[in-house]
């Protein structure tokens, strides 16, 4: 039997550390998220046993107390598992930390699987299309997102090239381990680990396809690893200083308290997040598989939330560096710059002088946002594989 929901129920069902009903007191009304004060009665059930679960999304997750109970929208294949079933687990960077089992922030309750780091390298979620004989073009999604993302992409790609999409850390099916517990989220750990992926990914030379704010860790990485780089293409990257500060959309889940609950909040952490960057439209079936890992464990919520941190804190550094590395006579890569100008995240003021004082191509794309790789997969993909193969007529 399916059960109506809302962003609201979410919220309350996600922060359960044990199947209760809850009934607001008085008090609760005058808090200042809640608008209204009359008083609702919620029932927010996670027990599997019971007939009136949510039907989300989702598989049961046991023992771990910020998890949603199971179940489907409908009895038709699931978006996210047909998802799954394209790719694969692959292990690369050593985890870090003492071993110790990973406990939530807000309650001191021990986690559950997914929060909880593997004895020896992180398990990264991939997938490949194309021969593994043809060059390597590795796509890698911003934040926030997934490998997902890269869905219409990868089939254009797979014609000439074997192009390989991966989540990173704290996002879609890759591990998402409790911070302070194996991996911290900062920028400089994913620089670290990129270099895990990649090696493992190939010994080859390859090109690198990056969107976002996760093109600055890309471009440090790259500074050190120019040999084994053919090109750079970068997707909406935050290229000037105003660029630095994170959007309001994204940095309220680096917020004290707040962060911690809204982030744990499926429709604000995927779909309004995902949404705010520009004219992207998600039809359900998409936002199903965006929304699954936030439905199935509070261990995305936390990684959202410790990678907001970081970003809040790290980027202006980030940003500033990957300029001086563009700029820099030593820099032999060859680099493109493709960007949405529907982007409502970052502007493009700045961006055509960068690129010119640079001397790296700047490729406009009139009708994409900050997400270019959604608004416009077909045309990004024949981009990329014009530039890779190196002829002129883009």
């Amino acid at each position: 039997m399916a059960i109506p929901f809302s962003s609201s129920s979410l919220q309350f069902n996600s922060l359960l550390a044990f199947p209760i009903n809850i009934r607001p007191r008085p008090l609760i009304s005058k808090l200042p998220f809640f608008t209204s004060k009359k008083l609702h009665r919620f029932c927010c059930q996670s027990s599997s046993n019971s007939d009136e679960d949510y039907l989300l999304d989702a598989p049961v997750s046991v023992g771990d107390g910020f998890s949603f109970s199971g179940g489907k929208y409908s009895d038709e294949p699931s978006p996210a598992d047909e998802w799954f079933k394209q790719g694969m687990i692959m292990k690369a960077h050593p985890v870090g930390g003492t071993g110790e089992k990973a406990k939530d922030p807000i309650f001191g309750l021990a986690m559950g699987g997914s929060s909880q780091a593997t004895s020896d390298l992180f398990r990264w979620f991939c997938v490949q299309s194309g021969s593994p004989e043809n060059p390597r073009v590795i796509l890698i999604h911003g934040f926030p997102s997934q490998a997902y993302s890269y869905r219409k992409v990868l089939p254009i790609l797979s014609k000439n090239y074997h192009a390989i999409a991966f989540d990173w850390l704290g996002f879609g099916f890759s591990d998402k381990p409790q911070p302070k517990y194996g991996f911290d989220y900062t920028l400089n750990e994913y620089v670290s680990s990129l270099e895990s992926v990649i090696n493992e990914l190939s010994k080859d030379k390859v090109t690198l396809v990056v969107q976002g704010y996760f093109s600055p860790v890309v471009v440090k990485y790259a500074s050190s690893h120019q040999e084994k780089i053919n090109n750079l293409i970068l997707l909406n990257p935050p290229l000037t200083v105003k660029h630095a500060n994170l959007p309001s959309t994204l940095s309220i889940f680096s917020n004290f308290l707040l962060g911690e609950i809204f982030s744990q909040d499926p429709l604000r952490a995927s779909d309004k997040a995902l949404l705010s960057g520009g004219p992207y439209e998600m039809k359900e079936e998409v936002a199903m598989v965006y929304r699954r890992p936030y439905l199935t464990s509070g261990s995305s919520g936390f990684a959202l939330n410790a990678i907001s941190r970081a970003m809040k804190k790290e980027l202006k550094t980030y940003v500033e560096e990957m300029r001086k590395i563009l700029m820099d006579e030593n820099w032999k890569v060859q680099t493109t710059i493709c960007w949405g100008e529907r982007d409502r995240w970052l502007s493009y003021d700045g961006v055509e002088d960068f690129c010119k004082e640079s001397n790296h191509r700047l490729i406009n794309l009139p009708t994409a946002g900050h997400h270019v790789q959604e608004d416009c997969s077909e045309e990004i993909a024949k981009l990329i594989a014009t530039i890779v193969s190196k002829r002129k007529s883009i």
